[in-house]
């Protein structure tokens, strides 16, 4: 009898620390007093980006894109923007990236880095007769402008420069020096970002805040929250691609052994996603859910407001969801996969390739270590593959002034938008500032639907024409309050 009152007891403690911490988990939300609309032209800067479009500065595979597209692109930007040309300093680097300083009047401020590229992914054939229109035509329709770029990344590209001519025109004369960085290559190499990088680093130029493209602002993305929520990266995953290659004899196909090349390297890969790395809610997982939570139902606002005992509960249900999962776990992705030349000829030489995006928390070394224990094959040769790989970044700080500064631009924009700090599950340029500052953000302020976002890297890319304006409109109160 004894124990059961004690259990009861216990029971009802555990209930009222529950029903406390629910009660006090409100808003975390800046409140404002609504701002006047910006003046800025939503249609001239459709028109801008739209012929921006008509660049084609793609990036095939290792190589950057088309040196005349890029001069050209160059060109027009120049010409497009010429209070920005007037006055601001503007050089190449590495030939093809572009670098603008805006110089401020006060050397005691640590300057501002916005970041953003000029190439873009190439079509995939597979896709291509799904685009309603075509992705290098840089159309205006239904209120969007569409084509490849339009959101990733020269959105980023031309709303910056929107910003700073427009607070230029205004008479915006910044304290702080703010530089502008457009690497060529990022969706390859990313040799121009990492060229500039060194070229500041050379300059002594440590930087107050750097702000590269990332998170957006998503419309029904977020499940439990109604509003637009405006997700500030805050961190990247790391990156690491692994080969997995088995050699045999060969032969003709007529006369196969018991496992050939390409079945042994099947049931490795096929060992892999059947063994996915465990799930667990990282520092920035955390701090997303518990700035979102208390703006979802009462349910969700009990498991989110208490993640000290609900967390595992938590991590299980986000892994469940294909567009959470990313941010619970290490990835495993097969992506390549090579074998014989001819249907009829056994490959004496069969490859793989797997991508991992890295938890803060999980290393290079112990990815590679789990990956050779769960394929545990002698036969299966496992090696890093392609130069880039790296252990996730460290965690940028959310109560920076730049932060704040960022998170009162979205408010002053998009008044409902809830604003939230976000875990990136791809790599960016701005990997090149690690360590340089601890205010290195990932966000490109546009608006997309769950209907938009697939077009990052795929078919119909678009953006809305509204929800671009608001991106400039973001971007100019950023830089204004950082400038000032």
């Amino acid at each position: 009898m004894r124990t059961a009152r004690l259990l009861g007891l216990g029971v009802l403690l555990l209930l009222g620390l529950l029903a406390v911490r629910t009660a006090r988990f409100t808003s975390r939300q800046l409140q404002l007093s609504p701002s006047p609309l910006l003046g800025v032209d939503d249609s001239a800067a459709a028109i801008r980006l739209a012929h921006a479009l008509t660049f084609r500065t793609i990036s095939y595979g290792d190589s950057a894109p088309p040196r005349d597209a890029l001069l050209e692109l160059h060109a027009y930007l120049a010409a497009s923007f010429p209070a920005t040309a007037a006055t601001l300093t503007r050089e190449a680097v590495d030939s093809l990236s572009l670098l603008y300083m805006w110089r401020g009047t006060d050397t005691a401020l640590r300057p501002l880095i916005c970041m953003a590229h000029l190439d873009v992914v190439p079509i995939d054939p597979a896709t291509e007769s799904r685009w309603q229109y075509p992705p290098f035509a840089g159309q205006i329709v239904d209120g969007f402008v569409w084509g490849r770029g339009s959101l990733d990344d020269k959105a980023g590209v031309l709303a910056t420069l929107e910003a700073v001519e427009y607070l230029i025109a205004h008479g915006v004369h910044p304290r702080r020096t703010i530089y502008l960085a457009f690497g060529h290559d990022e969706e390859t190499a990313g040799h121009g970002a990492a060229a500039i990088a060194d070229l500041l680093r050379s300059r002594d130029v440590v930087p107050e805040a750097v702000l590269d493209e990332g998170g957006l602002v998503t419309r029904g993305v977020i499940v439990g929250v109604a509003a637009p929520v405006a997700l500030l990266g805050i961190a990247e995953k790391g990156y690491l691609s692994v080969a997995l290659t088995v050699d045999g004899a060969g032969g003709h196909s007529s006369a196969p052994p018991p496992e050939t090349t390409v079945g042994v390297l099947s049931a490795a890969v096929a060992r892999l996603e059947a063994h996915p790395f465990p799930v667990r809610l990282t520092s920035p997982d955390r701090a997303f859910l518990e700035t979102v939570g208390p703006e979802m139902s009462l349910s969700r606002r009990v498991l989110l407001s208490n993640l000290w005992l609900f967390g595992p509960l938590v991590a299980r249900m986000l892994a469940a969801s294909p567009d959470m999962n990313a941010l619970v776990r290490t990835t495993t992705a097969p992506t390549m996969f090579e074998g014989s030349v001819k249907d009829n000829v056994l490959p004496a030489h069969a490859r793989a390739v797997v991508n991992f995006r890295l938890l803060p928390g999980d290393s290079v070394a112990g990815v590679l270590a789990a990956v050779r224990r769960i394929v545990h094959d002698p036969r299966v040769q496992i090696t890093p593959y392609g130069p880039t790989h790296s252990d996730a970044s460290a965690v940028a700080s959310t109560t920076s002034p730049s932060y704040a500064l960022l998170n009162r631009a979205v408010r002053e924009v998009i008044p409902d938008a809830v604003v939230a700090p976000f875990m990136i599950v791809a790599e960016t340029d701005a990997r090149q500032y690690r360590g340089v500052s601890p205010n290195v953000y990932g966000f490109l302020p546009v608006a997309v639907t769950e209907t938009e976002l697939p077009g990052i890297h795929g078919a119909n890319e678009r953006v809305a024409i509204h929800a671009y304006g608001d991106a400039v409109r973001i971007m100019i109160h950023f830089l204004q309050d950082m400038a000032q």
